[in-house]
């Protein structure tokens, strides 16, 4: 089936307002050279919006665009650029007054509803609905926006995001801070940011370890020849989402509990919603994966499992909640093929997902000087997992006066073979899975969480 039509109607390229930013270079930390190696993610809001298109573009669009200016001049290096020069030189964000942010509005002859669900979809359908950055040699900008108008049902807002200038907690602010000044006006946008104003002093991410030229060192070793974004998408995909909902959870909890006790003694288990959560999906994951290129599976192979850790509560220091740019660790769990395949792999995974945190929340930059390396498993075609995206960030509180998103999704996955996490819409406590997977494979999978959650009742 083709993919629906998307017709691009207007760009605008959207600035902080004359004489706001000054020309600004920002250093890279320790923590945003990882980034460097990522492919841009791409999350996509969908919301209801029962109105003509005409309406949108006539009443709804110019304060859109005023106040997506206004917070541009908070969060200026989200309009700048990353330039990264010829080695040995040091790669870092520019930000000028003269900077912009892309912002696309288009329309799609697409079924609004079928596409905000929660079931099998074309991955293709999504991919108009996203922007695209232009292909760069030695600087690169660090966000583009696309609205997309749904005749009389809703519209969609999409992004592309570099995460080298910003972590999902800074992005996620900055939306907040553009919905905010939108829904109080213009003349009233600067309480707003009364309570947190952005802070971009680098000095702030102290790197004790000298970690900085190791991870540049590895950079720079593997930015022509390797990426940190995956095999690259099979076609046809589709892509759907699960939700776990905090029964499930306990479920799972209960069934670990008790058989971990034969396999680990008295061994204290970290069992949260996260955990739970990871867990289950990644054994599921790792069933339905299946073998390797067609080549047999060793029983003892070991398995990763990738994620994203808060640096905030875990450093021994501390850095504002505003602080713009990143401040996250990189986890990985690892377990053997035949532990997570069989009759206790959930437990396995749980433990070495929770083993794994314990470390962290330890000693949070514990190896830091590995990430690229370690992380250099997730670009192979090993049946390896890595999730995105934090369910502790409210992205469906991110309200531009008519209401909720309706559905979030996460389309870079397509590219990344990542899964995504967030915070369920409708469930307190629940948690989304974002899953983008050639369609035999997306419904082995789907029996194989519904059939696996049956059976622990």
């Amino acid at each position: 089936m083709a993919s629906p039509m998307t017709n691009v109607l207007e760009n605008f390229e959207i600035s902080p307002p004359i004489a706001s930013v000054q020309a600004t270079t920002l250093p890279l930390t320790f923590l945003d050279i990882p980034w460097l190696l990522f492919s841009p993610t791409q999350p996509l809001f969908f919301y209801d919006f029962p109105h003509s298109n005409s309406h949108f573009r006539d009443s709804i669009l110019p304060g859109l665009k005023t106040s997506l200016s206004l917070a541009l001049q908070y969060y200026f290096p989200l309009a700048g650029n990353l330039v990264t020069p010829p080695r040995p030189a040091r790669p870092y964000l520019s930000c000028s007054g003269g900077d912009f942010v892309v912002l696309t509005v288009a329309e799609s002859a697409g079924d609004f509803q079928r596409l905000s669900g929660h079931h099998q979809r074309d991955a293709v359908d999504f991919r108009r609905l996203v922007p695209e950055f232009p292909a760069a040699a030695h600087s690169s900008p660090l966000l583009a926006v696309q609205i997309t108008l749904f005749a009389q049902n809703g519209i969609s807002i999409g992004f592309s995001l570099r995460n080298v200038a910003s972590d999902e907690r800074t992005f996620d602010q900055f939306l907040k801070t553009w919905a905010a000044i939108f829904k109080v006006g213009i003349e009233l946008h600067k309480p707003v940011l009364s309570k947190s104003v952005p802070i971009y002093d680098r000095s702030v991410i102290q790197d004790s370890g000298g970690v900085y030229p190791i991870l540049l060192e590895e950079w720079w070793r593997f930015r022509d020849s390797h990426s940190l974004t995956g095999p690259g998408p099979d076609d046809p995909m589709v892509r759907a989402t699960f939700t776990m909902g905090r029964p499930e959870m306990e479920m799972i909890k209960s069934w670990i509990l008790i058989r971990s006790k034969k396999l680990f003694g008295s061994t204290h288990l970290l069992l949260s919603p996260y955990v739970l959560t990871c867990a289950y999906l990644w054994v599921c994951l790792m069933k339905t994966t299946g073998s390797n290129n067609h080549k047999p599976i060793q029983p003892t192979e070991l398995r990763y499992f990738g994620f994203i850790a808060g640096g905030l509560t875990r450093l021994d220091y501390p850095v504002p909640r505003s602080y713009v740019g990143n401040c996250v660790a990189f986890g990985r769990a690892t377990a053997r093929q035949n532990e997570l395949t069989g009759e206790n792999g959930v437990v396995f995974a749980a433990k070495a997902i929770g083993d794994t945190i314990k470390k962290l929340d330890e000693d949070v930059l514990g190896g830091a000087e590995n990430w690229i390396s370690d992380w250099s498993v997730f670009s192979g075609p090993g049946p390896h997992v890595m999730v995105t995206g934090s369910p502790k960030v409210d992205l469906y509180g991110l309200d531009f006066g008519w209401g909720r998103p309706k559905k979030i999704e996460e389309i870079s996955i397509d590219k990344t073979h990542a899964v995504s996490l967030c915070e369920s819409r409708d469930i307190i406590g629940g948690i989304e899975i974002g899953l983008s997977l050639p369609k035999p494979k997306m419904d082995a999978f789907a029996s194989l969480f519904d059939e696996g959650l049956k059976s622990l009742l």
